[in-house]
This record gives C-alpha cells, structure tokens and sequence, in this order.
C-alpha cells in the first residue's frame, strides 16, 4: 500500500531518483546520508547505478545511517515512491546553452516520467534535467500529475549561488545571507536584490550599485562557470543539495518558502508556463505561490524570461511533432 504525503513517516520515505549521473549520486548520497529517505537509483546503463548504490550502501558502517539505497534498471522498482526525481539527460558542455539540449533531453524526460509515474502515480515529481523550465513542462504533461505536484528545481540553486556569492563579497556568515532569484533557470533569470538581505538589512546597505550588477552577472553565469571549469560535464554538489531541501521540505511537510519552477495560472500576469517563483512547499506539493510586488523592470525582466522559455517550448513541440511525438 502506498502512504499518501500526509502519512509519510521518517521510517516509510522513499524516493526514485531516476539518472545516476554525478547529480542523481550525489543526490541519493544527500538524501540517505541525512536520513531523509531511503533511495531507489535508475539508469538505463547497465551496472551504473548498482554500484553507485554498493558503493553508498558500504559506506553507511561510516555514516552511520540506515537507509537503503537500491540501484537498478527496471522501473518497476521505482513503485511505491513518495518522491520522483528526473536528473535523467544529458550535461552541458563548454559552450553549450541549456537549450542546445532540448530535443534530446525532451525526448528523455518524457520517456522516463511516463515509465516512472505509472509505477507511483501518487508521486510529487521534482525534475532538474535541462533546459529546466521547458523539461519540467515536459514532465507535468508526460506524467498526468496535477500541476501543484510537479515543479523544477531552479531558484533553490540560483538563489544559493546569489547568496554565495553576496557572502564572499561581504566576508559574512552564509548564515545571514538571504537572496531571491526568479524566472527561468538560465542567462534571463531575475536575482532581485531588494528581496536580498545581510541579516535582514537590504544588501544596498553595504554594497554599491556596481558591485551588486557584478554579483547579479555572475549568478546568472554560475552554471556555466563551472561548466567552463570542469570542462568534462556540469555542476552537481550544489544541485543536489538544493534538490534534497526541495524533497526534505516536502516529505516532513515542514514546510519551507522556497523558490521552485512552479505552473503559473495568472501569478505574476503570466499563464501556462512553468517558472521560478518563491512558493510554500509541503506534503502535497506546491501548496502555494508566493506574489511578490514587483517593480515595472522587475515584471518586465520576469517576462522576458517567461517568453524566452516560451520560445523554447514551441522549438521543442515543433521538433518532437517532426518525429511524430505529440504533447499539449
């Protein structure tokens, strides 16, 4: 029998994560090592995620934990989970967009969330593959869940590379760091510096003009810094962790404001489109969005992000159609 969100308990919590990549490792390892669930890890290579699992499982005589983590290849072992999370695709490269991944990465968000959701159809789905705005769309429609238990992880790791960033600058405790980042999970995506603060008091207090612009940069570049960096593939600490407060919050229902790509209905004058907004997470998924009241240029820069991840869908829809494929 399946436990519905409410009755979720710190001994009954599971999740699949569906790509043991560095993200969906990293992630199971997260979750397990924190006691907040025990883990089922898929991946279609063969081996992949059994030794990944072997490898965290030998370490809990270390951690000192007792969660199971189960790799596998059949969906069927996915059953029964509380939480789906699709890190399934492919990583950028050196000089890849997030959006040069759209076909391939749509192809396999839709494959792997309909192959997962039919085996827990009560699930919340969290999806992180990109581009994340467009893949998360892809996944509400490839699952048939309501809108409120689908979202994207995208401003938890924006708004803690904002935080980051604004810590190091000012030599403080990440501690008093509070930053918000909305709109969609790429160069277009909002940082709003009057809703970030150093122990409540408005960064403006402390930093110029200039150097907040510089920070603002630098956030929306943060994915692709790495990228360059690492050369061989993309980030994964920082996304996993940012994942594992997403599933903390909602299977303890403790519950968190936090900003997710969520499906906006006339929220911020924009519809139909899933987006980073700050939202109230719980059992039951996105139990609400947060409005904020936003500046002219605010609303404005949000919406150019909205249409940016507009454009991308049609681009997808238009590519998949070529290949017979069909979604709203």
């Amino acid at each position: 029998m399946v436990l519905r969100p409410a009755e979720i308990t710190c001994a009954t919590a599971k999740v699949a994560v569906i790509g043991a990549g560095n993200v969906g490792a990293t992630l199971a390892q997260r979750l397990a090592e924190k006691n907040i669930a025990d883990v089922v890890l898929l991946d279609v290579v063969e081996g992949r995620p059994q030794g990944v699992a072997l490898d965290l499982m030998q370490a809990r005589g270390v951690e000192r934990h007792d969660r199971i983590i189960v790799g596998t290849n059949d969906f069927a072992e996915t059953a029964g989970a509380d939480v789906v999370v699709v890190t399934a695709g492919l990583p950028r490269r050196p000089g890849m967009s997030r959006d040069d991944l759209l076909l391939t990465n749509g192809k396999i968000v839709l494959e792997v969330t309909q192959k997962a959701i039919a085996h827990c159809p009560d699930a919340i789905l969290i999806v992180v593959t990109n581009p994340l705005d467009v893949m998360t769309y892809v996944g509400w429609q490839a699952s048939g869940l309501p809108a409120t238990q689908v979202m994207g992880m995208a401003g938890v790791l924006d708004s803690a590379r904002f935080q980051t960033f604004l810590a190091i600058e000012l030599g403080v405790s990440i501690h008093d760091i509070n930053a918000t980042v909305l709109g969609s999970h790429g160069d277009l995506m909002v940082p709003l510096p009057r809703y970030s603060t150093v122990n409540g008091i408005p960064i403006s207090k402390f930093l110029d003009a200039a150097t907040i612009a510089r920070l603002v940069d630098r956030t929306r570049n943060g994915g692709a810094e790495v990228v360059e960096l690492l050369k061989t593939g993309g980030a994964y600490y920082a996304p996993a962790s940012a994942v594992c407060v997403m599933v903390e919050s909602i299977l303890y229902n403790q519950p968190r404001i936090l900003p997710v790509a969520a499906y906006l209905q006339g929220e911020y004058q924009l519809d139909d489109i899933f987006i980073g907004v700050p939202c109230r997470l719980g059992c039951k998924g996105v139990e609400s969005i947060l409005e904020l009241d936003l500046t002219e240029a605010e609303l404005t820069d949000l919406h150019t992000s909205a249409n940016s991840v507009r454009q991308s869908l049609a681009q997808l829809k238009q590519l998949l159609a070529k290949e017979g494929v069909h979604f709203s």
